[in-house]
């Protein structure tokens, strides 16, 4: 009998949700970075484990929305948890509940939502009879089906996640092929390992104002007969003084985000990765319903 699982990873920025999808996945189907804001849209990681279908929705961070494109992010997360078996609460063990875990909580009663709630980075609490009282605070605002607290970097206590998830499979067809850990198309995923290589090369503001397209793919042999992939490659920015930021002196900039995503792209295809970056100004594109749509990023 063939069963299936949905659920929506929520929290606030930077609480681990990219990393708790890559990892209970098997497979990298989320790009992480330190930065708030990473994920943009919902993304499908699936895991097929004998007759059950896990999906995890990986969700962007709750944040106060300050562009379009929050805004977009924002509707995401509330059409995420309003339709799936269970939603996982994850949250930063070191940070007191805020108004992101309030409204997440309020979003949950409204849905009538079972959660279960993770406590991650548990590692960096050196007192563990803290835990205890972490898990107090967090249990004022909902009521949470099960509390784990774990770390997903050291993999602690990760192991009991999927056994309780399983608990809330439902009798179904599974949604995905078996065998694909996601259900994102492959130009949007190579598109993202280049953003990832922008927010972790760069600082600040800017690459929250980069959008990355793949304009061109194609496979074909070099002179001496090896596959290869040629990949054309355009990043959007904001602003002119950003282009400029973004290629960097002599272009050193522009070349090391094509040398770490080339890198990675080539590990992806195993085979060789040719590929050629532009880079594009689009004057305040995030608050462009227009360009929003173009770059796939509402939440619809």
């Amino acid at each position: 009998m063939q069963k299936s699982v949905f659920v929506a990873v929520t929290g606030r920025p930077n609480a681990g949700k990219s990393s708790l999808t890559n990892l209970l996945v098997g497979e990298k189907v989320a790009i992480v970075s330190e930065k708030p804001q990473t994920t943009r849209t919902r993304i499908n990681g699936v895991l097929t484990k004998d007759e059950t279908q896990f999906v995890f929705i990986d969700t962007p961070g709750m944040h106060k929305a300050a562009t379009k494109l929050s805004e977009q992010m924002i509707k995401t997360i509330s059409n995420s948890i309003s339709d799936v078996e269970v939603a996982i609460l994850m949250v930063d063990a070191t940070k007191k509940p805020n108004a992101i875990e309030e409204k997440l909580a309020a979003d949950f009663k409204k849905c009538g939502t079972d959660v279960i709630l993770l406590l991650n980075k548990v590692d960096l609490i050196k007192n563990k009879s803290e835990i205890l009282k972490i898990i107090e605070n967090y249990s004022s605002l909902y009521d949470f089906k099960e509390i784990i607290p774990i770390s997903v970097k050291n993999q602690i206590n990760t192991d009991l996640i999927l056994p309780i998830i399983e608990k809330y499979a439902v009798e179904s067809p599974h949604f995905f092929d078996d065998d694909l850990p996601t259900d994102q198309p492959e130009k949007i995923w190579l598109a993202e390992i280049v953003r990832e290589k922008i927010l972790n090369s760069m600082y600040e503001e800017i690459p929250h104002g980069t959008a990355v397209q793949i304009e061109s793919m194609e496979f074909s042999k070099t002179n001496k007969g090896e596959d290869i992939v040629d990949i054309g490659v355009v990043i959007i920015c904001e602003k002119q003084s950003h282009k400029g930021m973004i290629i960097g002196k002599q272009g050193s900039m522009l070349k090391k985000i094509g040398k770490i995503a080339r890198e990675e792209m080539e590990s992806y295809f195993e085979q060789k990765v040719n590929m050629k970056i532009w880079v594009k100004v689009k004057e305040d594109w995030r608050n462009s319903d227009v360009l929003i749509t173009d770059f796939g990023l509402n939440a619809e």
